[in-house]
Parts: C-alpha cells; structure tokens; sequence
C-alpha cells in the first residue's frame, strides 16, 4: 500500500517546514511506503521553493497552479494527479498545509483500511477529539454546519463532513471520478468537502472517522476563510443537495 499525502497550500512557506517534518519523522516511525504532493495554489511567498527545498527522507513532490484556484481547485488537480500512477488498494490522504493537524495520526487512519473503510475522516467531533486555538465564532459555525448535514444528508457514523483531513481509498476515488468525470467537484471553497463526501457516501461506501486532535494554535499567520462566505457557500450546498442538483 502506498500512501500519498495532498497538502493544497496557499502562502504557507512558514507552517511548511515544520509541517513537512513532522510527516517526515511519521514515515520514519511507521516505515510508510509514502510520498507527499503539495498543491501550491498560487502562492505569492514562497511556498513552492520552501517545498522543493524540503530536506528529508519522504519524497515531496511539488505540483503549481497558477493563478489562484482557491482550495476546491486545488483539491480537485491534486486528487487527480495524485491518482494517476497509484493502484485500487493505495491511499489518498488530504491534510491541511497550516500545521494544525497532526500527521502522525495518518496511520490509525490507514489502519481502518484493513478493516473494511472506503473513507476515513479525521474528527472534531468523536469521543477524545480536543480543539485549541479556535475562535470562538469559527468553532461555534463548524459544529452547527455538521449538525446541518447531520440532520439533512446523514451519513452513517459521519459527524465531521467539513474537515479536509481524511484518507481515501484509491479504488473509491477512481470510481468517483469515472462515474462524476469534470463534476466530480463543482461547489467553491471549503464546501468541496462535502461535496466530496455526498458523493463518495452516496455510493454505499463504508466511512469512519477517528478522533483527531486540532492544534489550531500551532498555525503560523490569519486564517483563510471567510466565515460569512462559508456559511453562505454552505447553505446553497445543501439547498442544492435537497433539490437534487448533486446527486450522490
């Protein structure tokens, strides 16, 4: 099994380095068959050379687009580069590039695999999982858009459907891709998350999630996201998933 690690990265030449070391020093503890990609989407600091420059023992491969997509783009190119050499039993996992998630926690993740999981999330919301570092405002939003999606899609076992940190089964990804083609992701921003997940979830996959730890605080620099557009982006999702217009 070969694990890839997508990490779309926008002006993240500060949170790289430490980043990319700690995935580093996890492939070294568990002897990972594994390689990273990073998606730089458009970066005006340098993100690009900081990976290219990556000193390690993990390959990092570094894929550049340009200008700007924003964070649904560059999840979709590097999705579909990072499927393109790798065979049905490998895995895909997303991260984000803001060193707030811990890498460490991809091989409890991947263990799932072996266990019978098409998708594993990494969660807010499951017993154990702790956040620091998160405003107020920003953690009160995330937990009632989960709860919207609880309510109104309602996946089994699913309590987290917005985080981007998850490991995906390749063969489920590539039966995503041959059955959605160029709609595999349509919606803008941070919902592409979920959209993703209707998606892959509405083809009877078997989804887990583990609990993660949110180190919100280890983050170097603002956040990205606008809360108010997200909301936004986030109810015309699931209006849109109501009157049908994504059909898992």
């Amino acid at each position: 099994m070969h694990i890839r690690i997508v990490l779309p990265a926008y002006n993240e030449e500060e949170s790289l380095p430490p980043l990319l070391k700690r995935i580093n020093d996890a492939y070294s503890v568990y002897g990972w068959n594994a390689s990273v990609l990073v998606v730089n989407d458009g970066s005006k600091d340098k993100t690009s050379e900081v990976a290219r420059n990556f000193q390690g023992q993990i390959p990092v491969n570094v894929l550049d687009i340009y200008p700007n997509g924003g964070l649904a783009n560059a999840i979709n190119q590097g999705i579909r580069t990072a499927v393109k050499d790798l065979t049905d039993e490998d895995v895909i996992v997303t991260l984000d590039a803001d060193d707030s998630q811990n890498p460490f926690l991809i091989q409890r993740m991947v263990q799932q695999f072996s266990e019978g999981s098409d998708l594993v999330i990494a969660s807010r919301y499951q017993p154990g999982a702790r956040i620091r570092g998160l405003k107020k405002s920003r953690e009160f939003f995330s937990w009632a858009a989960g709860l919207l999606f609880r309510v109104f899609v309602g996946f089994e076992g699913v309590k987290d459907y917005t985080c981007g940190f998850r490991a995906y089964r390749v063969t489920m990804i590539n039966k995503t891709l041959a059955l959605y083609g160029d709609k595999f992701i349509t919606q803008k921003g941070f919902g592409c998350m979920v959209e993703i997940l209707i998606k892959i979830g509405g083809q009877s996959a078997i989804i887990h999630e583990v609990p993660m730890i949110l180190r919100y605080d280890l983050k170097q620099g603002e956040s990205k996201m606008n809360v108010q557009k997200t909301m936004s982006q986030t109810l015309k999702l699931l209006m849109d998933y109501k009157l049908g217009r994504i059909n898992p």
